[in-house]
Order: structure tokens, then C-alpha cells, then sequence
């Protein structure tokens, strides 16, 4: 079988290019949140580099609560306005970490990232989650990365019924 993480471009256009037209495939006809997040974030893993951690958390009952991921055991409750996760939500804006260590609040899951970036994921005009990527590497992602996964995400929110959510 050939290793899936050299079908990916070593420029980022043209790699973010691929991921969204993957992506895209995935979703046809599949709008079940879960099964499409946990493709997401696999599909995540396998192109993007130096990362450490990638996945989802999805606003429940007032916080958010970790979703579909790859990585190591996460945080599972982040309150809204904590960490970068949750300043992403209250901020409503993608949040691009050079050096979580220097980050007001940051809080630690895994003590080997050092470089974060958090899209919001939006549904109907509110925030219902967030996508969260860590790196073991400072100053990891730019602006590059901010505008690929920020189109990444902008299919996942159309592509997935939202309002389904099992998480509540």
C-alpha cells in the first residue's frame, strides 16, 4: 500500500488545495457530524507536517467539549474564553499561536506543543466548535495554513448537519 503522506505536495497551496478536494469526496453524501469530523481530523493528520495534535471541539452546554481527534488524550472540557480554543470562540476569530507558553492562559494538554491555531466553526450564525491543531514546533503556522484551514472548515460547515449533533 503506498504511504499516503507522499501523495500530499510539499507547498502549502497546493497540499491545502488537495486536502479541500478530499475533503470534499469524503462528505458526498455523508452529513452525520461524527463520522465527517473523525474523517476531518484523520485526513488532517495524514497531510499536515510537525504537528502533534488535530481535532475538534464542539460548543455543549455552555463549553467545549472534545470531539473526533488524533493525538494523544486531550483536554476534554475547555471553558469559553480559556485557552486558545476557548478565545477563539468568545473572540469569534482564528486564533494563529507562535508560542503557547507566551499565551495569556494557555491551557496545557500536552506539554510538547508549542505553536497552536484554532478555526472557528460556525453553524446557523453562532460558533457550535472549533478546529485545533497543535504543533511541537514555535511559530509553526501562518498565514498560509490560517487561510487553508479556514477553507477546510468552511466545507466541513456546510457539508454536516450540525444541528444533529449528538453531543446536544
Amino acid at each position: 500500500m503506498q504511504d499516503m503522506n507522499n501523495i500530499y505536495p510539499d507547498d502549502k497551496a497546493g497540499m491545502y488545495h488537495l486536502l479541500k478536494e478530499q475533503l470534499k469526496a469524503l462528505l458526498e453524501n455523508e452529513r452525520q457530524l461524527i463520522p465527517n469530523l473523525s474523517n476531518a481530523s484523520a485526513l488532517l493528520n495524514l497531510a499536515l507536517k510537525e504537528i502533534n495534535w488535530v481535532g475538534f471541539y464542539l460548543i455543549n452546554r455552555g463549553e467545549l467539549l472534545l470531539g473526533p481527534f488524533q493525538g494523544k488524550p486531550a483536554c476534554i472540557h475547555i471553558p469559553i474564553g480559556k485557552g486558545v480554543c476557548g478565545t477563539a470562540v468568545k473572540q469569534d476569530t482564528t486564533q494563529v499561536v507562535a508560542d503557547v507558553h507566551s499565551f495569556p492562559g494557555h491551557i496545557a494538554c500536552d506539554s510538547a506543543s508549542r505553536s497552536e491555531i484554532v478555526v472557528p466553526i460556525r453553524s446557523g450564525g453562532k460558533i457550535v466548535g472549533v478546529l485545533d491543531i497543535d504543533s511541537p514546533i514555535t511559530d509553526r503556522f501562518d498565514s498560509e495554513d490560517k487561510k487553508g484551514l479556514e477553507e477546510f472548515v468552511q466545507i466541513l460547515e456546510q457539508g454536516c448537519d450540525w444541528e444533529q449533533s449528538i453531543l446536544g
